[in-house]
């Protein structure tokens, strides 16, 4: 069972994040014709804080999109405006209103403005700026990765022309030929943190910090794509501090969830790895491990 202290929000929490991935692309770099991200320096895979964030946003909305206090503010192809006037239409019954007004109305009606914040500080509905709880740095992967760029064809093609070959007079390979990135396998760790002072200005909720555990280990299985390949949750582990400042430094707390680059070459698989930790309850004075995941 788990501990009910993980989802306290007037607590600090520090959390390890453990995902990998088989053949495909976690986070593509548009600056690199979209290879997978790398640091030049060591060759790790890196995924950005803000495609985790992506995810997250993601799954909250499929699983509680539908209700008013977990909508989205940051959606695909959505313009951010729309999203702050629908808000302020609703809510302001067509009074002047001030942007601490509009700051609460949107922490309250947006699951994503809670947790991580959003600039807002525009002419038009103005709603000043939210500082987040919820923070998360970039993963990176255990080993150095060699991304992968393949040609691929494609069976059908969109122009209706059949071209002929120069020599032969007959049809030439019909298809539409393309290119796949990819990284073999990869395993990634990522580190986050949560702030309950922030939390406190936000109004997160239990129920908000619930859904954000739960997101972190089930998104993977929500946001599937030919391009991202195999994806999946392999560990999370959360140090929760008695207090609201911290009862020890995060990155001490980090040290102890241990996973060492892979003792084989080429590691193709989470089996490949060995992870270590200690066992869940008090690691430090006042701080207390949870194993959501691993």
């Amino acid at each position: 069972m788990t501990n009910p202290i993980v989802n306290d929000p007037a607590r600090r929490h520090d959390f390890v994040l453990l995902f990998d991935v088989t053949d495909g692309n976690p986070n593509g770099d548009p600056d690199a014709g979209n290879l997978p991200r790398v640091d030049p320096e060591t060759m790790q895979g890196l995924v950005t804080d803000v495609a985790i964030k992506r995810k997250v946003r993601d799954y909250v909305d499929l699983a509680r999109g539908s209700e008013q206090h977990f909508k989205i503010y940051v959606q695909h192809e959505a313009f951010l405006a729309d999203n702050r006037a629908r808000v302020f239409a609703e809510r302001s019954g067509g009074k002047k209103t001030s942007p601490a007004d509009g700051r609460a109305w949107m922490c309250d009606e947006f699951f994503d403005v809670r947790m991580f914040g959003a600039v807002m500080s525009m002419k038009e509905n103005n709603a000043g700026q939210v500082r987040g709880p919820v923070q998360i740095t970039f993963a990176r992967s255990i080993d150095p990765i060699i991304p992968l760029d393949l040609s691929i064809v494609g069976p059908a093609q969109n122009a209706k022309e059949v071209r002929k070959d120069a020599d032969e007079g007959e049809p030439a390979t019909f298809g539409t030929m393309g290119r796949k990135s990819l990284v073999p396998y990869a395993l990634y760790r990522a580190h986050g943190f949560f702030n309950p002072h922030f939390a406190k200005q936000t109004g997160v909720s239990e129920e908000d910090l619930t859904l954000l555990w739960r997101a972190l280990q089930d998104t993977w299985d929500t946001d599937r794509s030919a391009a991202r390949g195999l994806m999946a949750c392999r560990g999370l582990y959360v140090f929760t501090h008695d207090s609201s400042l911290g009862n020890a430094p995060a990155h001490k707390l980090f040290e102890l969830i241990q996973a060492p680059k892979s003792a084989v070459d080429a590691p193709r698989e989470f089996a490949d790895y060995t992870v270590t930790r200690p066992a869940d309850g008090e690691v430090r004075p006042g701080v207390t491990l949870t194993t959501l995941a691993e």
